[in-house]
């Protein structure tokens, strides 16, 4: 029998397909509905296979495979990209959109392909609804895409392939397909972009603050492949393997990161960054703030976990002190979009490569800090980190800060997009600062009448609604460049859809919702 929450989830995700159809209404949008039906019938194979065990690799438990609602990121954000640009006038970064849609579209339905293959017996239809999407999505790629760009596409399909069976049996148990097919084909994206661009470097040409972000994630992704192959062989908690995990990311990060950072952007990295953060009085006083809230997020981890000493071994975070974090980035981000965007971007980029070694210090016990990490780590670990690394707070940076870094500049000349598109970099802020906090602290402590199938609650998603609409408000009074167009009623749905959405998903929502929110609001 078919899932209500599941049912419910999938309608939310059609909903939002058809909403941007409906907007666009050209042959990518066409194809997405079309990948959108065939994902809802193979997300049912997931499921039984995963419920079976008889999936390929070991995937995140108590949740479903979340192919449809990860299989629509992609290709809409591409989609929505691609008509801003068009808009404006862009033509490069209207090609970069349908680059990103196609190939989105290609690694959702090579992991459909994936399902069904592996499904016994043989689903017939499923085949058949796979084929017939299949043959849309790639008799539109034929007709819309440059030899240069089908090439682009097929690189970052195989990146995903190999990197998928290298991480997924490395790590078991960290993703859902869902949320494997999200980052690692983010991933893999990025990945090619770095290589396409360090092959392509034209002095004065690009944004430098946007390599960083690509050689950051690149370097960390790299510096973490090589350690996990490293420590198979090798007991990563000794003192002699803590020096050399020091030593090896000294090497990688000065002997590889950042001559590849300095042949992109053509002059000393470290110069660069120093001038670019203290270049303003303003962005001297926004880290100097951020400073001391990232101090404050440390007292709370210690004072939990003093608490923890002095009450009990079996302590654990609540859901409401868990929510302290998403207050806190809430006040570390806001302030960002108003005063300095660029700023905000770099630091996102710089405390995201701070997190992931972090992570990379607990999971391998590297000393001195190795095991303190999972000590103190321990107290907030919640359903969703069961596998061995600890991804959620990674999450809420990703889900904050995606908005931010994937908002198109270059097609919005005044630094911002019109209409409800003002508020593309507040997507993180509202879907998950604002609402998924107030859903889960006022649902937790206050609500009585629960969705059906879901353990979230009336009140809660009632009350994100309230809250969000609130804060868009306040970003009107507060940020000057936010003109909405009288587009409030677009806004309201699209909030209302995102908290729905937050009620029913079993995938990361930190990292879903944001993102969603964004298609809607760009679209």
């Amino acid at each position: 029998m078919l899932n209500k929450a599941v049912l419910v989830e999938s309608l939310l995700v059609f909903t939002v397909v058809l909403l941007v159809h409906a907007v666009v209404w050209d042959r990518f949008s066409w194809c997405a509905v079309a990948l959108a039906i065939q994902a809802f019938y193979v997300q049912l194979k997931w499921d039984r296979l995963l419920q079976l065990g008889g999936a390929v690799f070991q995937f995140r438990g108590a949740a479903n495979s979340g192919l449809l609602p990860a299989s629509m990121v992609m290709p809409l954000l591409g989609v929505v990209m691609k008509e801003r640009c068009r808009a404006a006038g862009i033509v490069y970064f209207e090609r970069f959109g349908i680059v990103v849609a196609s190939t989105g579209m290609l690694l959702a339905l090579f992991l459909s392909v994936l399902a069904v293959g592996i499904t016994k017996p043989v689903p017939t239809n499923t085949c058949i609804l796979t084929g017939i999407a299949g043959s849309i999505i790639i008799y539109t790629m034929k007709h819309s895409l440059t030899v240069s760009e089908v090439i682009e596409v097929l690189e970052v399909l195989l990146i995903f392939v190999y990197l998928s069976m290298i991480l997924l049996y490395l790590l078991p148990r960290c993703f859902t397909p869902g949320e494997a097919l999200l980052v690692l084909g983010g991933v893999s994206f990025v990945l090619n972009q770095l290589i396409k661009r360090s092959l392509n470097v034209i002095e004065g040409r690009g944004d430098p603050i946007d390599f960083f972000l690509l050689v950051a994630v690149v370097g960390v992704v790299l510096l973490g492949l090589f350690f996990t192959v490293l420590f198979i062989f090798m007991d990563s908690g000794t003192w002699i393997s803590s020096m050399f995990f020091h030593m090896m990311t000294a090497v990688l990060g000065l002997g590889v990161i950042m001559p590849w950072l300095y042949r992109l952007i053509q002059r000393n990295p470290l110069f660069w960054l120093l001038h670019f953060l203290f270049q303003t009085q303003t962005r001297l006083y926004l880290l100097v703030y951020w400073t001391f809230l990232a101090a404050s997020a440390c007292g709370v981890v210690f004072y939990q976990n003093a608490k923890r000493s002095s009450e009990s071994k079996k302590h654990q975070a609540s859901t409401i002190t868990r929510k302290y974090f998403h207050f806190i980035v809430v006040a570390t981000y806001v302030p960002g979009l108003i005063y300095d965007r660029q700023l905000l971007y770099v630091a996102a980029v710089l405390c995201l490569a701070v997190f992931i070694f972090l992570e990379y210090v607990r999971y391998f016990r590297i000393k001195p800090f190795g095991q303190t990490l999972r000590h103190l780590l321990s107290l907030f670990l919640d359903e969703r980190d069961s596998g061995p690394l600890i991804l959620t707070h990674i999450y809420l940076l990703l889900g904050m800060s995606l908005p931010v870094w994937l908002f198109p500049r270059s097609c919005a000349p005044k630094g911002t997009l019109p209409g409800a598109g003002a508020l593309v970099p507040y997507s993180g802020v509202l879907a998950v600062g604002v609402g998924d906090t107030i859903a889960s602290v006022f649902g937790s402590t206050m609500g009585e009448i629960k969705w059906p199938g879901t353990k979230k609650t009336f009140e809660g998603t009632m009350t994100a609604v309230f809250a969000q609409i609130i804060a868009v408000a306040l970003i009107l009074i507060f940020d000057n460049s936010v003109n909405l167009n009288s587009s409030y009623a677009w806004i309201l749905a699209s909030v209302s859809l995102v908290s729905l959405l937050e009620a029913y998903t079993t995938q990361i929502d930190n990292l879903l919702l944001p993102l969603y929110l964004q298609i809607m609001l760009m679209a």
